[in-house]
């Protein structure tokens, strides 16, 4: 039982407990508050390849541009731009972030592995049949790529999937067999190996001429996302869409290096904040966008979300059997891998099989 010399003491240390608390939070809010004093940072963006894919718009604007002007208080500002709006293509990307004249870019990794071989490792064609599996290997090939990366003064932020890179064909096909003598659109080396190991005519051809062509008959497939092909209309000139992806066309968010560790550190610190939550968005909506295109090709409508839902000659949907899956692999260790490493050097053999192998299970021999 309270007495009332009690009672005053007791509501004394309550008073004491209060005051000590309200200066240790004022002092909280001061300190996040001056987390973000400073000079404002304007930062240049370059990312995605046209401003209406849904990387752009459901994750880059949102997260990248809109939402770290507001974790920032306005501090920090990202001028974000789509390929087109800065008239840029995908070999320009690493000389833009190298220069300085962008301070944030992103491309396909194969896109650039020309400068950086090693880039080609987490998305070779034929060897990531999930997307789990390819997400995975890109994580781990990160530090490798960026020891690389360095010496060019950029540095690889974050990692990202388009939809699941598929075989658009005007020509009936039934299984991967059936790309046998056909010339065939791919663009990069593995997937040239891959193609010409199944007995097709891989084709150079700039991604821009590719409905043309096939409208022309100038090739017989393509290989693209399965929402990238929906969105440049490729449904139009072709009738069949062999759904099993051979790759996933992973890119990756670049910065240059001198410009990052000049940055403010608790700046920095929200970039990175940012590009995990970037990271995280867009390995999602690979999936959802592998789903969603092939969806939409098909005329599958209770599906197709994201993309043009076909109403008017939809594709044919091709499965991939297992004899089709086994003539994939047996493509990738004999074709595939190897000449990836000639071409990467014998150093990258060894990363492959100390980074790679033990997630996909395919170690690669001489």
């Amino acid at each position: 039982m309270y007495t009332k010399k009690s009672f005053n003491l007791a509501v004394k240390k309550s008073i004491a407990v209060g005051v000590f608390a309200a200066i240790g939070m004022g002092a909280y809010v001061t300190s996040a508050a001056q987390t973000f004093t400073g000079p404002k940072v304007v930062i240049e963006a370059v990312t995605q390849v046209s401003p209406a894919l849904p990387q752009y718009t459901l994750v880059d604007q949102p997260i990248l541009r809109d939402g770290l002007k507001k974790k920032s208080d306005g501090r920090i500002e990202v001028k974000l731009f789509s390929w087109p709006e800065r008239n840029v293509n995908g070999p320009e990307v690493l000389r833009l972030i190298k220069s300085g004249q962008v301070d944030i870019a992103a491309t396909a990794l194969t896109g650039v592995s020309g400068d950086v071989p090693i880039l080609d490792a987490p998305d070779l064609v034929g060897m990531n049949f999930s997307l789990e599996q390819a997400h995975k290997i890109a994580d781990a090939i990160v530090p490798f790529a960026n020891k690389e990366l360095a010496k060019l003064g950029i540095k690889l932020v974050a990692t990202y999937p388009f939809s699941g890179q598929m075989l658009f064909c005007r020509k009936p096909i039934k299984t991967i067999a059936d790309i046998k003598n056909l010339k065939v659109r791919t663009s990069g080396p593995s997937a040239s190996d891959l193609v010409k190991g199944l007995g097709g005519q891989p084709v150079s051809l700039a991604f821009g001429e590719v409905y043309t062509a096939l409208e022309r008959g100038t090739v017989d497939c393509a290989i693209t996302g399965s929402g990238s092909g929906n969105g440049v209309k490729w449904p139009e000139v072709t009738t069949h869409l062999y759904v099993q992806p051979l790759s996933w066309s992973v890119a990756g968010y670049f910065v240059n290096l001198n410009w990052w560790n000049k940055l403010d550190p608790a700046v920095r610190k929200m970039l990175e904040e940012s590009f995990a939550e970037v990271e995280a968005a867009q390995w999602k909506m690979g999936q959802q966008a592998t789903d969603d295109g092939v969806a939409c090709n098909i005329g599958k409508e209770e599906g197709c979300k994201l993309h043009t839902l076909i109403k008017k000659n939809p594709m044919a949907e091709v499965t991939a059997d297992s004899a089709s899956i086994d003539a994939i692999k047996k493509v990738f260790v004999q074709e595939v891998l190897p000449n990836w490493v000639k071409r990467c050097g014998d150093k990258c053999g060894v990363t492959y099989n100390e980074v790679v192998a033990p997630i996909n299970g395919i170690k690669y021999s001489k």
